[in-house]
């Protein structure tokens, strides 16, 4: 039965993919609440499971900060600016939690893409930060 362990895995991706999509659902009919800890939590146990140590810091800090603050107030990491474009002022915008976390969730769906990655490691870095 060689096969069973690579199903297993399928259908923890599967899970995994199924359950990103349904905390995003929840957010965007919700907005960020305390309600999606539980599966930000089984989100983790998964990726723990497939030995992501990133996304799994990630959730954690996630999770944790939302339940500190019932919201996720951490801005989308900038774009690298464009070359010659460097002198252009920052437009601040105010950060819109729905949106921040639902662009976290996104990155974590697509880990291939090495932006996504950067990205998840600066949300990472700006959760730490908040806790120091």
């Amino acid at each position: 039965m060689p096969n069973e362990p690579q199903k297993n895995n399928v259908l923890i991706n599967s899970k995994y993919y199924k359950l990103i999509d349904k905390i995003k659902a929840d957010i965007a009919k919700n907005g960020v609440t305390t309600n999606i800890i539980a599966d930000l939590q089984l989100l983790r146990e998964m990726v723990v499971a497939e030995n992501q140590p990133l996304l799994a810091k990630a959730i954690r800090l996630t999770f944790q900060h939302i339940e500190a603050n019932e919201s996720f107030h951490i801005a989308i990491p900038d774009d690298e600016p464009i070359e010659g474009f460097e002198d252009v002022e920052k437009i601040e915008t105010e950060i819109n939690d729905v949106e921040s976390l639902d662009y976290l969730l996104s990155n974590m769906g697509d880990i291939s893409n090495k932006m996504n990655v950067s990205d998840i490691r600066d949300f990472v870095n700006q959760l730490i930060e908040l806790v120091d």
